[in-house]
């Protein structure tokens, strides 16, 4: 799970519902506090560093994404819907006629500078390319497609892993479009420092949340971010002093070594990154769903006590067992706050390796 961001100016503001599941915990970062630097060539190709603390997430669609379509009223007060059967909610538009679109304000101008009264749109559906032609409308405020778009998507997630090669892996599962449930296709996107100011308690039919504040700024850059996907979101840390200081490297499980029975998961809800004790109950070794591989349970009283259990907010968060990371929680139970699923380590560490 992941928590969307608002923006007012550059301060932005979480509330912390969650629309996709999952899990974000906090390590407030003040410049100067860690004195010393850890270092990524000390840490054996075998070993990860565990995360457990929260970033804010930015995400650049690769192209503009369709949400879908709407009429709009021509300047005698027509309604008009030309591109209807034409686009699909999930679509990237990546040009217009001859110029290529990577933006919504590029989209929105090369709209408005067109002067004919149809364009070509190049789009990407899935993985095929196709060009359709479509009306447009001539409205009182100009040129209009009369298609809802996006190309972003901000956020709250928690970093699992670190890599000997500076690499990270954090959620356990992908960021999807809140109005398509689409696995958004990014072409870019960074990390940021990000704070937990309050927690709403978790509980039967509300899995709760986290409330922060972030700037996105780019003296809070913390890394960059280059893949979206099905088990989590990648990238490299170049900041790494500013998230991991005491951390240890500890082994990456392989999938065989995972078992029922105690485990902890590493967060900081509290204010800062500690272990709370839970129980793997349930393994499933040929799950459908790679980020519900296996079922947990919180049976710490004191996390229990702050969160209710896994609030929206906390997906990423690090699963340890036996000395080795063996994977991170990624979805919590509506019904059930203490409880929720887990995606196995190894894949997520596919991904970056």
């Amino acid at each position: 799970m992941w928590v969307k961001w608002y923006r007012r100016g550059v301060l932005i503001v979480l509330v912390a519902f969650m629309l996709l599941g999952g899990s974000y915990c906090f390590l407030e970062w003040k410049q100067g506090q860690f004195e010393q630097e850890v270092s990524t060539s000390e840490i054996d190709e075998n070993l990860v560093i565990p995360g457990g603390m929260p970033v804010g997430l930015y995400l650049e669609t690769d192209g503009v994404m369709v949400l879908g379509t709407e009429a709009v009223e021509d300047a005698d007060g027509i309604a008009k819907e030309p591109a209807r059967h034409l686009v699909k909610p999930g679509d990237y538009i990546v040009g217009v006629d001859e110029k290529e679109i990577g933006t919504k304000k590029e989209l929105q101008a090369a709209v408005a500078r067109e002067e004919a009264s149809e364009v070509v749109l190049h789009l990407r559906r899935e993985e095929e390319y196709l060009d359709v032609k479509t009306e447009l409308v001539d409205s009182e405020e100009g040129k209009k497609l009369g298609i809802w778009v996006k190309d972003n998507e901000q956020g709250l997630g928690t970093i699992t892993f670190l890599d000997s090669q500076s690499h990270f892996g954090a959620l356990g599962h992908g960021i999807r479009d809140t109005d398509t449930n689409e696995l958004l296709e990014i072409g870019d996107g960074r990390l940021y420092t990000t704070s937990i100011q309050d927690i709403q308690k978790g509980k039967e039919g509300d899995p709760g949340g986290m409330e922060g504040v972030i700037v996105y700024n780019n003296y809070n850059i913390l890394g960059s971010i280059d893949q979206n996907t099905e088990e989590g979101i990648y990238g490299t840390i170049d900041r790494i002093d500013a998230l991991f200081s005491d951390q240890e490297p500890v082994p990456a499980a392989a999938k065989k070594e995972v078992h029922t029975g105690d485990a902890v998961i590493r967060c900081a809800v509290s204010g800062e990154v500690e272990d709370y004790r839970i129980r793997i109950t349930k393994i499933d070794w040929n799950a459908r769903e790679a980020n519900k591989a296996f079922v947990i349970e919180v049976t710490d009283e004191k996390l229990l006590g702050l969160t209710g259990g896994i609030v929206q907010g906390m997906s990423g968060s690090p699963i340890l067992q036996d000395g080795k990371l063996v994977g991170a929680v990624t979805h919590v139970f509506v019904q059930n706050a203490a409880r929720g699923y887990g995606i196995y380590i190894g894949n997520m560490l596919n991904h970056v390796r």
